[in-house]
This record gives C-alpha cells, sequence and structure tokens, in this order.
C-alpha cells in the first residue's frame, strides 16, 4: 500500500484508502468491502438513522435503531404504525419533533411514493422533515450521489485541514465549500462516511490522535500547532431558567393520570404527567391541577437541560379518585399497562423521584 501521507494536498483516495481498513461498524452501514462487492445501503436505514443521530450521539441512538427496525423492518411497516407506538419507543431520544416528522415522512414516502425513497437530492428534501443536511447525507450515502455532507465532525476536520478560525456558525459556508472541492465522483457516499469517521475517531474535539491521521501531511492546522483550538465557536448565550409543576396522581388501584401534549412545542404528542405552564417568572407558576384533591408537594424537584433552556419542576402528589373521568386529552393507564420508558425524560426523572420517596 502507498505512503497514505505522500502528497501535500488533501486527497480523497488517501482518506478512502484509510476508510477501507478503519470504517466504524454501525448497525445501519454497509462495510467498504460490501459496498464494492455491489451491496447497496437500505435508504429505510440510512433515513432513519440520519433522523435519530441529529443532535444525538451514535452510542445513544444504536438501540433505538435497533428496536424500531426489529419492530418496524421498512418504512410501509413505520407509515403503518400507530402513533402512541412509535412515540412511546422514541421517548427518552428526545427532539420529539423529529419523531413526529418521522411518522410524516414515512406515510409520504408509503402513499406517494410507493414505499421507494426519492434518490435524489431535490426529490429528498421535499420529504416532511429533511433539512439540507439529511437529504445530503441520504443521497450520498445511500445513493452514491455527489452531494456534500456538513455535520459536527466534518466541519472540525476541514476548519482544521484548512486552519480556518471564523468562529461557527459564520464559517459553515467556508467549510461546506472546502468539503464540496474534496468530494469525488467515485465513492461519494463512502468518503461522507470517511470524513465523519475521521472526525470521529481521529480528528476528535480533544486530544487528536494527529500522528495516525491520513491527512496529516496537508492539515495546516498540525503544521500552525492550532487544531485543538479548532473549530472556534460563536460563545453562546447563558440559557435561562424556566420553572413549572407536574401533578402525579395514581389510584388505589395503581392506575396512574396521564396527559397528552399538544402536536407542537416541546414534547409534542408525547404522553406525560399533566401540569402548568412552564415560566421565566421567578415567581411559582400558577398552579394547574387537574382535578382538585389534597395535592402534596414532594420534598425534590426536577432538574432537566433542553436545548435552549433549563426546566425545573416541582412534583405534586394526590390520589387518583377511583371513579375519575378523563378529559379528551387526559389517559388513564392501568397499573399493568404503565410502562415509565414510554415517557420522556423530564416526566420520567418525576416518576424516579415519586418511586425514592
Amino acid at each position: 500500500m502507498r505512503d497514505l501521507n505522500s502528497q501535500s494536498q488533501p486527497q480523497s483516495s488517501i482518506l478512502l484508502e484509510w476508510y477501507d481498513q478503519h470504517a466504524r461498524s454501525l448497525p445501519w452501514r454497509i462495510s467498504p468491502a460490501d459496498r464494492a462487492a455491489g451491496v447497496w445501503p437500505d435508504p429505510y436505514r440510512i433515513w432513519l438513522s440520519e433522523v435519530m443521530l441529529q443532535q444525538t450521539t451514535v452510542a445513544a441512538v444504536k438501540d433505538y435503531f435497533h428496536r424500531f427496525t426489529s419492530r418496524w423492518p421498512t418504512v410501509a411497516d413505520l407509515a403503518a404504525a400507530p402513533d402512541a407506538d412509535v412515540m412511546a419507543e422514541w421517548a427518552g431520544l428526545g427532539y420529539y419533533a423529529r419523531a413526529r416528522n418521522l411518522l410524516k415522512c414515512a406515510r409520504v414516502v408509503a402513499q406517494d411514493y410507493g414505499g421507494i425513497f426519492p434518490n435524489t437530492y431535490d426529490g429528498l428534501i421535499a420529504l416532511p422533515g429533511i433539512g439540507p443536511y439529511t437529504a445530503a447525507a441520504i443521497s450520498a450515502i445511500a445513493f452514491d450521489r455527489q452531494a456534500t455532507v456538513l455535520d459536527g465532525n466534518v466541519e472540525r476536520v476541514m476548519a482544521r485541514l484548512y486552519d480556518i478560525h471564523v468562529p461557527l456558525p459564520t464559517s459553515k459556508p467556508q467549510l461546506k465549500e472546502k468539503a464540496a472541492a474534496l468530494t469525488p465522483a467515485e465513492r461519494p457516499g463512502d468518503h461522507a462516511q470517511a470524513v465523519m469517521d475521521l472526525g470521529a475517531t481521529i480528528c476528535t474535539p480533544r486530544n487528536p490522535a494527529c500522528g495516525i491521521c491520513p491527512w496529516r501531511t496537508p492539515c495546516a492546522a498540525r503544521a500552525a500547532r492550532t487544531a485543538t483550538e479548532l473549530p472556534k465557536k460563536t460563545p453562546k448565550k447563558p440559557k435561562p431558567t424556566r420553572i413549572g409543576i407536574v401533578y402525579l396522581a395514581r389510584s388505589a388501584a395503581g392506575d396512574w393520570l396521564l396527559e397528552q401534549r399538544p402536536d407542537k412545542g416541546l414534547l409534542g404528542g408525547m404522553l406525560g404527567w399533566p401540569g402548568s405552564d412552564w415560566t421565566d417568572s421567578p415567581d411559582s407558576p400558577a398552579p394547574a391541577p387537574p382535578f382538585e384533591a389534597d395535592w402534596q408537594l414532594l420534598n425534590a424537584e426536577v432538574r432537566h437541560t433542553f436545548t435552549h433552556f433549563h426546566l425545573i419542576l416541582r412534583v405534586m402528589l394526590a390520589e387518583l379518585p377511583a371513579e375519575f373521568a378523563a378529559e379528551e386529552n387526559q389517559r388513564v393507564i392501568a397499573r399493568h399497562d404503565f410502562k415509565p420508558t414510554d415517557l420522556p425524560t423530564v416526566m420520567r426523572k418525576a416518576f424516579d423521584l415519586w418511586k425514592g420517596c
């Protein structure tokens, strides 16, 4: 094999040689050897993985991916699934608008495209919930199109490779231009995954392993000794803290009262505990109990962090009346049907506090 660092300019062929030996084994991925033998990735599995991986790590996604593909092995199976089942399986993965868009997209593909995903960027980006990054990733990885895939790993590799000090997100167009210039006409899907693997395993955020990087010779940041400083990012504003109340009501028989949240907004469409609005005001939020009772304050608080704010929830407890008449957005879940794992993480934290009290 030739010296991977014999060139002064970064070359896709050098990176692909490295990828052929060191590609990560991922449940949705076709290995370089299988791809060379003519095996194509399943667009459904690539799409599902890319949606799950938005704002989420590979380690966190793997178990969810296995459960989804075992339960719904095709896009038609997913499209036919009840909303509540899909939302329950998604619970804990976060960013719940993704789950709603997942169902919308699956149903459009199943009903309007005969269960076959479009194989072009333009066709993919027209589907619900698919933005520029996801359309590029699917078209490159699933269909071997010459699309430029720019995720956090690729941004970091490009910023270091060209020693770009303009902070993110301002530098995104420049980083994408650099990535596009390196994307080859041959094996563009493998190239996209190779750059992502390089960022995930060698060109890592801290302590990059520059000594074994296939692009170490042409890397401008390595030469300038600035790799660990890059990519630079515009400082984020401090997150505000919001306060709310959740109401946990359990009957003498062990049944629980849950409430389906509105489709739009955080945790949209998910089942959770009835509760108040979440307010930025330092004053207590207005109480909003689901029924009149002797509600008792639990001597512990739920603390959770979303993308844009911190949340503190006070937990109120009461007994659910045996003959309680649930409203349209409420559900009384029998003890043997109640699964804490179906709850969003923030709601499960409230249950865990109750369980430990």
